[in-house]
């Protein structure tokens, strides 16, 4: 990780900490990181909390605290460590990319699901309304994927065709062409729950929209539905249905397939994906980094948008990286070609974890 990519970590870690609420701040241009001072900790150091303190009100040792929270466990940082009125020092890890590769590789679509709720229980109000119910949907799905104890208080977990457990590793159907057997409505529910006894019933501020499956097909439908952010208007549903890259869902699900087309192309070559040396990618890395946290912040956030912007960021990156993986011209496979491959999956793993964390398929080909 070089002094221009820890920067750029520090500040998505400052951006995270702005979205989540945490810090009330304008979020700087860049982020002035340095080497560590002789006495200090680690090889590089920011002053960033120091320079925050002031217009968010808080102690630059509160601030330095908060991003060492959202920094902990990046790719490529071994330590985070808080030092005098607020220094973030920075210990580099030396292949912290194989890590994050094999990670993913581990968990597959389930990556990014964890134990932070574990005891919280939260129960929703009985709903009826489309969007209203798919967005609580979602966020059930996402809740208990960190461990809570979520659900209906009244009824069934198993709505649009997409059950609440749906999603984080599990198969979904192939979504692609409009549905002709979905009702535009909310379906009736099959089974109910017993609310927790501590658990008053929530509700999700929604801004109202119809689902429309059999117009756009359930992954459009759904996208449209879960991309705005559940107090704004839905998306419209026709510009998600074009195959160019000014559509973002478009943009994700081929990001998805060519991934797949690349594993194709290069056991067509003769080589699979192996992480044996570091990759340059700070950006690809990143975002994967970031997948348990975005998750984790959306669960909490009733935010299941959240997760699609990510998504977004995560396909960005993957087709930015895509041309470095395969050999060109006369060029023979290489470590180098294996580790960028290992990679190249470990982006398509988590777009496929994050499209089944919304209802929507991930295909092998568009």
């Amino acid at each position: 990780m070089t002094p221009a990519d820890l920067s750029l970590t520090v500040l998505h870690a400052v951006r995270r900490a702005v979205d989540d609420g945490a810090l009330r701040v304008d979020v700087p241009p860049t982020v002035k990181v340095e080497r560590a001072r002789p006495g200090g900790v680690g090889e590089y150091a920011s002053n960033v909390a120091l320079t925050l303190a002031r217009s968010a009100g808080r102690t630059a040792l509160d601030i330095a605290g908060i991003l060492e929270e959202r920094l902990r466990g990046t790719p490529g940082l071994q330590a985070v460590d808080v030092t005098g009125p607020g220094f973030l020092n920075f210990t580099l890890r030396p292949d912290a990319g194989g890590e994050l590769v094999r990670a993913v590789r581990e968990a597959g679509d389930a990556y990014g699901s964890g134990t932070a709720l574990a005891g919280v229980t939260v129960r929703f109000a009985d709903l009826t309304e489309s969007r209203a119910l798919l967005v609580t949907e979602t966020v059930v799905r996402l809740l208990r994927s960190q461990g809570a104890d979520a659900g209906f208080a009244q009824g069934a977990d198993a709505r649009f065709g997409q059950g609440a457990d749906a999603g984080f590793g599990q198969d979904q159907p192939a979504q692609d062409q409009p549905a002709q057997d979905q009702p535009t409505h909310a379906p009736p529910r099959a089974e109910t729950h017993k609310p927790a006894r501590d658990a008053t019933p929530q509700r999700i501020h929604v801004h109202p929209g119809p689902y429309e499956p059999r117009s756009l097909g359930v992954d459009a439908a759904r996208w449209a539905l879960l991309r705005a952010a559940p107090q704004d208007r839905p998306l419209d549903g026709p510009p998600l249905l074009v195959q160019h890259e000014r559509n973002p869902l478009f943009r994700v699900r081929y990001a998805h397939s060519r991934v797949r087309r690349l594993l194709d192309n290069a056991a067509q070559l003769g080589f699979g994906p192996a992480y044996e040396i570091p990759v340059h990618a700070p950006e690809l890395l990143g975002v994967l980094g970031d997948h348990p946290v975005v998750l984790l912040t959306a669960a909490r956030h009733r935010a299941p948008d959240r997760v699609a912007r990510h998504l977004e960021a995560t396909a960005d990156a993957l087709l930015a990286f895509q041309h470095t993986v395969l050999p060109l011209g006369d060029e023979k496979p290489s470590a180098a070609h294996r580790s960028r491959l290992a990679l190249a999956e470990a982006a398509g793993t988590v777009l496929a974890g994050g499209l089944s964390v919304l209802g929507i398929s991930a295909p092998e080909r568009i």
